[in-house]
């Protein structure tokens, strides 16, 4: 297993969020849109220059700036990384 954030997940991979950072109301905002430890995430697709990112989330899709998955650690296979 290998922990990196979610920004760096290549595109149709899927992790499971170890950890949400950031401060104050951005780990708020984080949490209440479902990014919460131990759900599992995928990465569907990424904007042509990188940001923002798009995921899948408990069943919906959910866009993030790149700045805000950096603050989310995200647990992946040694192998899919």
């Amino acid at each position: 297993m290998l922990e990196i954030t979610l920004d760096k997940l290549p595109i149709g991979q899927e992790g499971i969020i170890q950890t949400v950072g950031g401060e104050g109301i951005l780990r708020r905002r984080l949490l209440d849109m479902g990014l919460t430890p131990r759900t599992r995430v995928i990465v569907r697709k990424r904007a042509p220059l990188g940001d923002p990112l798009e995921i899948y989330i408990r069943r919906y899709e959910l866009t993030l700036r790149a700045s805000e998955a950096s603050k989310i650690t995200v647990l992946v296979e040694a192998e899919e990384a």
